[in-house]
């Protein structure tokens, strides 16, 4: 099973590539997708989980004054790890043109189904054998990168339980976890802004 890393502020972009990848019956292999809307989270989940591939519209990211200096630690995550870039049509930005060589293809938002899944494939074909440990283990777990996922889109605890069906209690000890995982030290929402952006 092959990883992707779709990062995208946008909640429907990223449901939208997992349902192309693994619904649309356009692939003859199986995906596992993981879909992550902040750039610094995205920079950890890279050196940790090593994805095959990673698809990335970052305009989102750059627009916002104090996050651009996250933008080039980003690119030097990728290393060898396959890029595709995603821009819209309207808002492309030459901020995020990454260094040379690094992104595979960059593609606006309007390319066809047809020709973002032949990208795809023709990425997944070309890329490089990444040395990934078979007992690698992911930096969170499919529980945490839920509460994560709900927690950055500023769910409260009380219905982040509900929806995963814990204790309340439940959701502080993943939070916990997740912030130990992380490094970050502040036990407020430090994925629901930017840098520089309020919470």
């Amino acid at each position: 099973m092959l990883k992707i890393l779709v990062i995208d502020r946008c909640h429907f972009t990223r449901t939208g590539i997992e349902a192309l990848l693994n619904h649309s019956g356009r692939f003859s292999s199986s995906f596992l997708v993981s879909g992550i809307n902040n750039l610094l989270l995205a920079k950890e989940h890279i050196l940790q989980w090593k994805p095959h591939l990673v698809i990335a519209d970052l305009y989102g990211f750059i627009s916002e004054t104090h996050s651009s200096p996250s933008i080039k630690p980003f690119f030097m995550s990728c290393g060898v790890i396959p890029l595709i870039l995603l821009q819209s049509v309207e808002r492309q930005h030459t901020s995020t043109t990454p260094p040379q060589s690094v992104a595979h293809s960059v593609l606006t938002k309007h390319t066809t189904l047809n020709a973002l899944s032949h990208t795809i494939q023709e990425v997944l074909q070309l890329r490089p054998t990444l040395e990934i440990t078979e007992n690698a283990t992911p930096l969170l777990t499919p529980q945490e990168e839920k509460v994560l996922s709900m927690w950055m889109d500023g769910i409260s605890n009380n219905a982040i339980a509900a929806a995963l069906s814990i204790h309340g209690k439940t959701v502080y000890t993943y939070k916990r976890n997740i912030r130990i995982k992380l490094h970050l030290g502040n036990r407020y929402s430090p994925f629901l802004s930017l840098p520089g952006e309020r919470n």
